[in-house]
């Protein structure tokens, strides 16, 4: 997004670097619970994500109201966000958590791609899946169907705050996604947490060699003041 600063190189290296699963024990120490998109599964687990989030929200459709194979790119909102991400961007579609149709396909995934973008992730079904296994571009949904978004969903509007499988996401969020799933930081929060996040795994790299090494888990895990101590020291 043009209006938003963009993350520093370093930022985004430590996002790259650390799992969801560190992410939202961050974000929970800051007082931020819900983050992770609970049911969305990633389309391509061996490619990291990490972009701003470009939100598109969905309504159920009507049989008055835009329920045809056909879609004119110049008023489609689902056109128009696709058509408006840039680099570093994720189109993050709210779709209600209703996998009774594809919220978009491959050929749309594509132009996303060559547009530069982070990823897609969204809380419906995507359509023409075995294609995404050949795009490269981290892809997250709840699920696949084949049939034609415009049977159940209706775009409306995009770049509001929306929900996802039960997350609010914001305009310019930064979203993180894995080979377990996605995670949404808080712009304001994303330099702070990825810094405390790569720290986190640094320690918990430690903790797990002592698990391993036959450690018990008092004052192993979580670490005591000596078993910091002792990591700082070993490092």
């Amino acid at each position: 997004m043009a209006d938003q600063p963009s993350l520093s190189a370093t930022t985004v290296a430590a996002l790259q670097g650390v799992s969801t699963a560190t992410l939202t024990a961050q974000l929970l120490r800051r007082g931020i619970r819900t983050t992770f998109l609970a049911g969305v599964r990633p389309l391509r687990p061996d490619l990291r994500m990490v972009g701003r989030a470009v939100t598109l929200r969905y309504v159920p459709a009507r049989d008055d109201v835009g329920t045809g194979a056909t879609f004119d790119n110049r008023t489609n909102a689902q056109r128009i966000a696709v058509e408006s991400v840039g680099p570093g961007d994720v189109l993050v579609i709210d779709a209600r958590g209703d996998t009774r149709a594809a919220a978009l396909g491959n050929i749309l995934a594509t132009r996303i791609l060559r547009l530069g973008a982070a990823g897609i992730v969204t809380d419906g079904a995507l359509r023409d899946t075995p294609g995404f296994a050949r795009i490269e571009l981290p892809t997250y949904a709840a699920g696949a169907n084949a049939a034609l978004s415009s049977t159940i969903h209706h775009p409306v509007d995009m770049n509001v705050p929306i929900g996802c499988a039960g997350v609010l996401v914001m305009p310019g969020d930064i979203l993180v996604g894995d080979a377990e799933g996605v995670v949404v930081i808080p712009a304001s929060m994303a330099e702070e947490v990825a810094a405390d996040a790569s720290e986190q795994e640094r320690l918990e790299t430690y903790v797990l060699q002592r698990v391993d090494e036959g450690a018990g888990l008092h004052g192993t895990y979580p670490p005591s003041d000596e078993t910091i101590a002792a990591f700082r020291e070993a490092r």
